[in-house]
């Protein structure tokens, strides 16, 4: 079984995957995590992104995978855990501009499509129900308006001691926003047998109940 959750950037879509993940005792990929880590890499390695040739050459050099600590789910880039270093401004402020380039996004839908090779997933990301799993059992597209994933991007920023302003973070969103639904290859848009799920006015446990129902709704439509 696959479940596909697309969205907005700080929509709740990754919190909203792990929690289905816990609940439907269903492994989550988050495809983002996967992302920000090549472009930590880039970073670290001072890669040209507007190189073709220096970018193929470095993704050669790239292993990324995942494993559980202290019960979560963390990432690991070349054997090392990034979890944290992949949530910074800096790597935010990359992201997007990386995830346009057509090579690193073919090299990540194998990779994706190959850990659900073995395994029922839930999978949140960007094109995950239009580009990696067009076929997905179930498609959600999670947003909210960018006044309410501002002041939830701000908040999680702050209590990990960023020192940000409000207005940068608003920058920030709409630049990735932008870019995400206006690049070539693969934009952001919902697939047109998703259901959205506006999660504006959703704490985190309205957010697991509206999903849960809509997911066990589909599922019943589907005879899954």
């Amino acid at each position: 079984m696959v479940i596909a959750l697309d969205g907005h950037s700080s929509s709740g879509k990754s919190t909203l995957a792990k929690d289905l993940s816990s609940l439907l005792s269903v492994s989550h990929i988050d495809s983002g995590a996967m992302y920000r880590a090549i472009t930590l890499y880039f970073i670290r390695h001072k890669v040209d992104i507007n190189n073709k040739s220096t970018v193929a050459y470095a993704l050669e050099s790239i292993n990324i995978s995942f494993k559980v600590v202290d019960g979560k789910t963390v990432t690991v880039l070349n054997g090392s855990v990034v979890e944290s270093d992949i949530r910074t401004m800096e790597v935010s402020d990359l992201v997007s501009d990386v995830a346009a380039i057509s090579s690193v996004r073919r090299y990540l839908v194998s990779q994706q499509r190959r850990l659900a090779d073995a395994q029922s997933i839930i999978m949140d990301g960007r094109d995950i129900g239009t580009v990696v799993f067009p076929e997905a059992d179930v498609k959600l597209f999670v947003t909210a308006s960018i006044e309410v994933r501002t002041q939830r991007r701000y908040d999680e920023l702050k209590a990990r001691g960023v020192e940000i302003t409000i207005d940068e973070v608003r920058a920030n969103l709409t630049k990735r926003d932008h870019i995400d639904s206006t690049r070539e290859d693969s934009p952001l848009k919902q697939a047109e047998d998703a259901i959205l799920l506006d999660t504006g006015s959703l704490d985190r446990s309205g957010m697991i109940a509206s999903a849960t129902k809509m997911i066990h709704e589909k599922m019943i439509k589907n005879n899954v």
